[in-house]
């Protein structure tokens, strides 16, 4: 086609584009001044800016912001991790790797349910005897391998071996365990026992790289570093200093997870041999998060202790008496521990049973005055004897002489133990403490019971089951009645506890077992301590149960997120359970 062919179609299409309104618009614009026009497309600009941040505001406030991938966070920690390995994890930081890398049969969620992770089900027994769970199709091993129920017998059974000398040891004797095919696996106990399923939290083994490790070179395999797990990450990373001992373990997501790869991309561990080297690395920002150590944005939650002076009537007699037990625990001013010695970071108790599970703690009273002490020993018949600073009691023949408050050499014991003598001095007699390192003081105090009055910590399970501590047949090693307490009626109820099913007559249970024991005094319980987990302003979906170890803070790790995106609302998911 020639130019001059073109022209009139050009001709036409200007003519066909024309609008009467605009060319009538343009020539008006035309005939203003030029500080007109210039305000006048000043004005046209800003309104043309108004209408699109109107419009993106409009559709902001219709978008949701949900969890996206992506970010790493570094977390401090205290010691040296050893064994990334369930079986024999014996420190927090081993505990903390192998919470991430393995996972179990169930799991903790986020508000603390035990809930299934590799299951997909589960069944139990009339008589509670029985548990028979059947494994995820799905569920894979970090290097993509498939779960099977014979992973999840030869963990167990490892767990069971005693040349293998594992933690785990004590809570799998017993327990018979066998693959019913490829995908069931079932488990018998010898008699009912209510809190198992929380045993079968117990991270699962690959039996294929495993089984050809003898029980001597467990601990040395390369696998407790370089672990294949099932857990919501897997160790990418080790750096050592130059001693071998590890400084630092780089996680990355599990794309094979269960429940889904981890929002996070990773977790840095970076160690430090002290509190005040780790305070101070987060405060300066080196690490992003740690427990223990209090920052600007820290989590709280009822860790699952009891800490308290445990009184031995086989040592001193004096402490066989009611009423010697009860002066001296109501002694104690609890508030002033809890508010000065602990700044608030831990709960006044009276009793056995930990807060924050459910249970109504027995009323913590103020201390009691010199003068009330005094009335309450001769309201039982003791004198004091101000030349022999000692309370003595002529008609059972009894002497309350001095005190020896035995516990850990711990900054926090140490501190409580002081408060402690300061109180019981005020009764006009000496007390003293000694101090040990805990290994020491495990094996050659607690084990022999040694000691009149021990300032201990009895870890509580999530389970609330205190058969080992109260019970009198666990009076001696290796049970945990430290003490020795007997009380038939709290026998009875720890025994109907541990083994009913139904909710509501073990919460009944362990109500009554909590106002027994409290009554009794059979120790000056003082505090619950509570769990602080301190975290960057930028971390959330964290949610932390009620702790029982503190790996438990990665209860629902899998749902922490750095970052977020905006989806229109029929795009946006739930979220993972937990």
């Amino acid at each position: 086609m020639t130019a001059e062919a073109r022209s009139p179609w050009r001709e036409q299409l200007a003519r066909a584009r024309r609008i009467a309104a605009f060319d009538r618009f343009r020539a008006y614009v035309r005939q203003l001044s030029i500080g007109d026009r210039v305000l006048f497309y000043s004005l046209v600009g800003i309104a043309c800016i108004v209408s699109i941040v109107s419009a993106f505001a409009l559709e902001q406030s219709l978008l949701e912001r949900v969890p996206a991938y992506g970010g790493t966070l570094v977390e401090g920690a205290l010691g040296n991790p050893q064994f990334i390995n369930p079986l024999l994890a014996i420190s927090d930081a081993d505990r903390d790797l192998s919470a991430l890398a393995y996972s179990g049969l169930m799991r903790v969620s986020g508000d603390g349910a035990i809930v299934p992770a590799l299951a997909e089900s589960y069944s139990v027994s009339g008589d509670g005897k029985s548990y028979t769970f059947v494994l995820r199709k799905d569920a894979r091993f970090s290097d993509g391998t498939p779960v099977t129920a014979d992973d999840v017998v030869f963990t167990v059974k490892k767990a069971q071996d005693p040349a293998l000398k594992s933690p785990e040891y004590a809570d799998w004797s017993g327990v018979n365990v066998v693959a019913l095919d490829a995908r069931t696996v079932r488990f018998t106990l010898a008699r009912a026992y209510a809190p198992f399923l929380e045993l079968t939290t117990l991270g699962v083994l690959p039996s294929r790289l495993w089984q050809g490790v003898s029980d001597a070179e467990f601990p040395f395999s390369t696998l407790e570093t370089s672990p294949v797990g099932t857990g919501p990450f897997r160790v990418s990373g080790i750096s050592r200093d130059a001693s071998g001992l590890i400084e630092s373990v780089t996680l990355a997501a599990n794309p094979y997870y269960v429940s889904g790869r981890p929002y996070l991309d990773g977790i840095r561990f970076d160690f430090y041999a002290n509190t005040d080297d780790l305070s101070q690395a987060l405060s300066g920002g080196s690490v992003g998060s740690a427990y223990g150590v209090r920052s600007g944005n820290a989590l709280t939650a009822p860790y699952a202790r009891v800490f308290g002076v445990f009184f031995n009537p086989s040592q001193t007699p004096a402490y066989a008496r009611a009423e010697v037990r009860k002066t001296l625990s109501l002694a104690i001013d609890r508030q002033s521990i809890v508010s000065t010695v602990l700044g608030g970071n831990a709960t006044p108790i009276m009793g056995p049973v930990p807060p924050g599970g459910g249970i109504t703690q027995a009323t913590v009273p103020e201390a009691s005055s010199p003068s009330d002490s005094a009335k309450m020993l001769e309201a039982g018949g003791w004198a004091y004897d101000p030349a022999a600073r000692a309370w003595n009691n002529a008609k059972a023949k009894l002497t309350l002489g001095s005190i020896t408050i035995r516990t850990s050499n711990v900054p926090e014991l140490k501190n409580v133990a002081s408060a402690v003598k300061q109180d019981w001095e005020r009764l006009g007699i000496a007390v003293d403490i000694e101090l040990y390192e805990p290994g020491d003081l495990s094996q050659n105090v607690i084990r022999l019971r040694k000691y009149d009055t021990l300032l201990y910590g009895m870890v509580i399970g999530r389970d609330q089951d205190l058969y080992a501590f109260w019970d009198s047949q666990e009076q001696n090693d290796p049970g945990l009645n430290i003490a020795l307490y007997a009380n038939k009626t709290v026998d009875a109820l720890l025994e109907e506890a541990r083994s009913t099913a139904d909710d509501k007559t073990r919460r009944a249970d362990m109500q009554k077992i909590e106002d027994t024991v409290a009554g009794d005094y059979p120790a000056a319980f003082i505090y619950s301590p509570g769990f602080v987990y301190s975290i960057p302003q930028s971390l959330r979906g964290v949610r932390l149960p009620q702790i029982i170890t503190p790996a438990d803070r990665f209860a629902n790790v899998a749902d922490w997120y750095l970052y977020t995106d905006s989806v229109w609302p029929f795009f946006a998911t739930g979220g993972r359970a937990g």
